[in-house]
C-alpha cells in the first residue's frame, strides 16, 4: 500500500513576505499526485501542524489551503513537531493501512517534510520524495531555490541499510504509480 504525505500546507504558512516558492506549481503537483494514488487504492494524509500563535486548530490559519482537493476518504493527522510521527497518530495510520511506501511532498523543505522524511527512512519506510511538489521560501541565508536544491540532493544520497528514499520529479511519480497499478 502507498500512503502520500501532504505536510503543512496550511493558510497561515503561505501568507506574508516572502512568498513560498513556486506555491502554486507546488499545489498543482500535488493535486496530480493525489489523485493519482486515490485512483491507484493508496491513501492521501493530510499533516497539519498546530501550535499557539498562528496555526491554532480551528483558525483559518490552521486550515489546509483551499486549492488542495480533498476527499471524504482522506485522512488527516495533527502535529506540534517538525516531525510528523513524533507523538502523532502516522505510525498507526501507516500500519493499520499495510502501508509500506511513502510519497512525501509539502511545506517546509528544510523543516517539516525533511525531518518527516528522515524520520520514515530510519522506521525502514521506502519514500519517494517529489522533487518539484515541496516548498519553501528564502532565508537569511539561503535562497528558497538552493535549498529545496540542497535538500533533493541530501535525501538522494542518505545511506540507508533497510530502505531507500527515491527523488523524482512529479512526472515521473505519477509515470511509476500509473505502472504500480498496472501490475
Amino acid at each position: 500500500m502507498i500512503a502520500l504525505l501532504i505536510i503543512d500546507m496550511q493558510v497561515g504558512l503561505f501568507e506574508g513576505e516572502p512568498p513560498r516558492h513556486d506555491a502554486h506549481g507546488v499545489i498543482r503537483r500535488i493535486n496530480k499526485i493525489a489523485k493519482m494514488v486515490r485512483d491507484t487504492g493508496g491513501i492521501v494524509i493530510f499533516i497539519q501542524h498546530e501550535d499557539d500563535s498562528s496555526l491554532i486548530r480551528g483558525t483559518p490559519g490552521w486550515e489546509i489551503l483551499p486549492a488542495l482537493d480533498r476527499t471524504a476518504k482522506d485522512l488527516s493527522v495533527q502535529k506540534q513537531a517538525c516531525d510528523s510521527f513524533y507523538e502523532t497518530s502516522l505510525p498507526h495510520l501507516l500500519e493499520q493501512h499495510g502501508v509500506q511506501q511513502i510519497i512525501v511532498t509539502g511545506c517546509a523543505t528544510d523543516f517539516c517534510v525533511d525531518t518527516t522524511i528522515r524520520a520514515a527512512a530510519s522506521r525502514n519506510y521506502d519514500v519517494v520524495v517529489v522533487a518539484d511538489a515541496h516548498t519553501t521560501k528564502n532565508r537569511p541565508h539561503l535562497d528558497a531555490t538552493a535549498i529545496i536544491g540542497h535538500h533533493n540532493w541530501m535525501w538522494e544520497n542518505l545511506i540507508l541499510p533497510r530502505s531507500e528514499v527515491k527523488v523524482l520529479p512529479a512526472t515521473r511519480v505519477i509515470k511509476w504509480l500509473q505502472a504500480e497499478s498496472e501490475l
